[in-house]
């Protein structure tokens, strides 16, 4: 299975199922032994916390000791009703035969006749809904990840139909390129146009991943195609049959029996990134509330220095091409975006920056000093559009002249603050301070965002 994406669904799971069963043994234990439960438990057990732990990890192993943590392209409630009964029946066996072994008469066996039932109904009801609930959130175009398919024969299609049965997965595929036409491709799938329009295609929508399901006899485009894909930060995936080349780079994946070939650029560590959204969520929901008040001062001091909105809007460029509204205090005179033309040729189109820009108001220089104008981001790191730290988001018309090597810094989500933030804020050339975006995906580790973050606060602070 493609790791990446089955892992997160496998550990919601896993967590579910866990917390799930902990839950219900306290409860039903309370129901059945009343309000001295903790203290029954006590006299049986030393340590009555730790057996809930193990209750609930030894229902996770009984679970995917049945393979209800490995995906499945034809989910079904009778499939996963049978295979959780057989689950339950292991545990119950398995938990009589400790209480026998160990001696442990004073167990109500009445609670463990309720248990088991009760456990295996809750696990197959929560399950179901948790699927439904990511299946709604997949049907409103949330934590999807987009794919393009090179290639539109059979092999392609097969291929794509594979990644769409997993919907666990969160993948949809946008569309087919191919230099052959294809006259039998179902009307659920789109025919994007020929290869030589990559780019384009890979400019114009949001592309995650591109799987190049081309025939080996055109291993020298396969080649080319790769090195585009990398240079522009997407994960490639090519399904072989028959592995029937060397590859120096890169690891093997499955799906569905088929073996997949996959070049990841950047971050893939599934478990280190969710830490790092947790982080996120944490950070930006507790400053949110904690500076509230100094952020009513703000806007207050803003509204008194010059008309028009507090908060200043634009339209950014997110995960690999993915538009949001970013959130800014205004630091600009309110018609700031129509004098744009005035002043972009003292800068780098690719990433416009002036020191001295006449549009900025006396107390917009203040808090763009002190990067107080970017706490308002915090709101788009909470809604999952940035993160706390990452390249910096730039608008459309920046990144429409970015080279390809430009590209890859939208293989990551953006962030409030970054490397080059805290070590060459005020380098003037796009090139240097993109290698910087470039220096930290490649190197990227939770350790190297809380270094970055504690760099953040006194260079704000200092002004610098």
């Amino acid at each position: 299975m493609i790791r990446r994406n089955a892992a997160g669904f496998r550990a919601l799971l896993i967590v579910a199922d866990a917390l799930v069963a902990i839950v219900l043994f306290i409860g039903l234990s309370a129901w059945r032994l009343g309000e001295t439960w903790s203290t029954m438990w006590r006299q049986i057990v030393p340590v009555p916390e730790g057996l809930f732990v193990i209750y609930g990890l030894g229902w996770v192993i009984a679970l995917a000791m049945n393979g209800l943590y490995r995906p499945r392209a034809r989910w079904s409630i009778r499939g996963e009703a049978v295979d959780v009964l057989r689950a339950t029946t292991m545990l119950a066996v398995v938990t009589l035969g400790v209480l026998y072994i160990f001696r442990m008469p004073d167990v109500s066996r009445l609670f463990l006749l309720v248990l088991f039932p009760v456990q295996a109904l809750v696990t197959v009801l929560g399950r179901i809904v948790l699927r439904l609930v990511m299946e709604q959130r997949r049907r409103q175009g949330k934590n999807l990840r987009y794919v393009l398919v090179l290639g539109a024969g059979p092999r392609a299609q097969q291929f794509a139909a594979k990644m769409e049965a997993h919907r666990e997965l969160g993948l949809r595929v946008i569309g087919f390129l191919d230099d052959e036409a294809v006259d039998d491709l179902p009307s659920t799938l789109k025919n994007l146009g020929t290869l030589d329009q990559l780019e384009t295609v890979l400019h114009s929508q949001v592309v995650d991943e591109v799987a190049i399901c081309l025939p080996f006899s055109q291993w020298g485009l396969i080649d080319a195609i790769t090195h585009v894909c990398e240079e522009e930060g997407k994960i490639v995936r090519i399904p072989m049959d028959v592995l029937d080349r060397a590859m120096s780079a890169g690891r093997m994946d499955e799906l569905d029996g088929t073996p997949v070939f996959s070049l990841v650029s950047g971050p893939d560590r599934f478990l280190a990134l969710a830490a790092k959204r947790a982080l996120d969520l944490a950070v930006a929901a507790s400053g949110l509330l904690l500076l509230s008040p100094f952020l009513l001062l703000i806007a207050i001091a803003i509204r008194l220095e010059t008309d028009g909105p507090v908060l200043f809007r634009q339209t950014r460029v997110g995960l690999h091409g993915r538009p949001f509204q970013v959130l800014k205090f205004r630091t600009m005179v309110s018609d700031a975006e129509l004098r744009y033309e005035e002043v972009v040729g003292r800068s780098d189109p690719r990433a416009f920056k002036l020191t001295d820009d006449p549009r900025v108001t006396p107390l917009g220089r203040f808090l763009r000093r002190t990067s107080l104008d970017e706490l308002p981001q915090l709101w788009n790191v909470l809604r999952g559009e940035m993160s706390l730290v990452g390249p910096r988001p730039a608008p459309p018309r920046e990144v429409a002249g970015y080279d390809i090597w430009h590209r890859r810094r939208l293989s990551m989500k953006p962030g409030i603050t970054g490397l080059w933030q805290v070590t060459a804020r005020h380098v003037d050339d796009f090139d240097n301070r993109a290698q910087l975006d470039l220096s930290y995906i490649d190197r990227w580790s939770l350790w190297l965002d809380f270094q970055i973050l504690a760099r953040t606060i006194p260079a704000a602070v200092q002004g610098r």
